[in-house]
């Protein structure tokens, strides 16, 4: 993971500074910047842990914009309101390799390796609560109830989204510790802290496909064709799509994510040493993490959830805010009868005791 001065963290022979202070030690070492500010990765003064080149970042931020273009497109065509969470993921994608592309020009800028680095590792989050999120109503919509693994659809994508923030919030805090002006103590905590970060999000993943494997299952066993379970056709007359396609996107993104995670773990389950050539070859960044984000983003343009998901049923319901008034109102009510109910039936029994 191209995480600015690792490989100082790593060999503290060369830095042994106080934070915010590169003149503190005489064991640090500042480099005299040559081409695009580029120096040797174990100075006090480099930012990255190589080269960073500009035409593939260059490429990246094109590739990435293209798609944003297109979920955009897609959003407003099949008026699906909550893709603006795959835009994200897409946005953040882009403007990590705009910034990238600015920063490999000018490496001595500590601002431009920062914000790539958290933009970069923090936007496939996006994509991966976007995923929960679609799953939740490919439920809603094709099973009666709405349920899967005594989980409600609208349940089920709230809780696994709130899982999603708390690996987004582990994750960011440890990026943002890991910064390029940190000491090497605090850079080697903040990665651990990312660590933990990506093994929570890699083990909801796990259960979320299990209950992806639940309900795969269960549409198997009602017919072979892959309509809905339920019905073929929605409440308006239109008949619903199959739900195979959808399915196998899915999986498909949730297999690229998984890549994406298993690439960063490995870049540091074997240390940072020399030995290690991940975290110092930026070849690895754009095959195992640039590339497997782009085959999800793919994926989704190419099976849009807005294809599948049609109709009044494909979204949950949203109530407006007099009706959510209305409802907190009767459950205010039910709640006073209740309880006094509760309280009559009381005095009616101590009544009868008296007697």
């Amino acid at each position: 993971m191209p995480l600015p001065r690792l490989i100082a963290a790593a060999t503290v022979q060369v830095l042994g500074r106080d934070d915010g202070d590169d003149d503190s030690n005489d064991d640090c070492v500042k480099a005299t910047p040559g081409h695009n500010g580029n120096v040797p990765v174990d100075a006090c003064n480099s930012y990255y842990n190589y080269d960073p080149q500009v035409a593939p970042a260059v490429a990246t931020a094109v590739i990435f914009a293209i798609f944003t273009g297109i979920h955009l497109f897609e959003a407003f065509f099949f008026k699906k309101r909550y893709t603006w969470v795959l835009i994200m993921g897409s946005l953040w994608e882009t403007l990590a390799f705009i910034i990238h592309t600015v920063g490999a020009k000018d490496q001595q800028q500590v601002g431009y390796s920062t914000a790539w680095n958290i933009l970069f590792l923090l936007a496939p989050l996006w994509i991966n609560a976007f995923a929960y999120m679609t799953f939740a109503r490919v439920v809603n919509f094709w099973l009666p109830g709405g349920r899967v693994g005594g989980l409600r659809a609208n349940t089920m994508a709230r809780w696994f989204v709130l899982a999603d923030v708390v690996s987004f919030l582990i994750q960011a805090t440890g990026g943002i510790m890991a910064s390029p002006s940190a000491s090497p103590d605090i850079i080697k905590t903040g990665i651990d802290i990312y660590m933990v970060g990506m093994g929570i999000q890699q083990f909801f993943i796990l259960v979320f496909v299990a209950l992806m494997v639940m309900f795969h299952r269960r549409c198997n066993a009602v017919g072979i064709d892959g309509r809905a379970v339920t019905a073929q056709f929605s409440a308006d007359g239109t008949q619903k799509p199959g739900w195979r396609p959808l399915m196998y996107a899915l999986y498909g993104v949730l297999v690229a994510i998984t890549v994406r995670i298993i690439f960063r773990i490995a870049e540091f389950a074997r240390g940072l040493k020399p030995e290690n050539p991940i975290p110092f070859h930026e070849e690895y960044t754009y095959a195992l993490d640039c590339f497997p984000m782009m085959v999800a983003l793919l994926i989704l343009a190419v099976f849009h959830p807005g294809r599948y998901l049609v109709g009044p049923e494909s979204e949950f319901p949203r109530l407006s805010r007099k009706e959510k008034k209305a409802a907190k109102q009767e459950k205010k009510g039910a709640k006073r009868l209740a309880k006094e109910q509760g309280t009559g039936d009381k005095n009616m029994a101590q009544g009868s005791d008296q007697v």
